[in-house]
């Protein structure tokens, strides 16, 4: 998860054969599942959004057990992607002890 702003969108035109200047969201999951990475086109620039999960992972979608450079990329709805993102907030809040919330 080294990349940035252009080596990710050269990713999406080159790997994807898609345009990261359309406005779609485009999300990168690290091989372990813990870092993910988020690159939006927006009319000034591009937006690049990272996070490092400490205990839990991202759950992805059915892919097979491909993930990470090579991994087939999956056409995700809005939802999907913000269940994605969001899904780990639940999973952390259950192993934490009472007395830290």
């Amino acid at each position: 998860m080294r990349k940035a702003y252009d080596s990710l969108a050269d990713l999406v035109r080159i790997d994807l054969g898609m345009d990261p200047f359309q406005g779609d969201v485009f999300v990168f999951i690290g091989k372990d599942c813990t870092r993910a990475k988020v690159l939006i086109w927006e009319a000034s620039g591009f937006w690049l959004c990272a996070k490092r999960l400490e205990t839990a992972r991202f759950r992805l979608p059915l892919t097979g057990d491909r993930v990470g450079a090579g991994a087939p990329a999956l056409p995700l709805t809005i939802d999907q992607v913000m269940t994605l993102l969001e899904d780990v907030i639940p999973r952390m809040l259950r192993r934490m002890p009472m007395e830290s919330l």
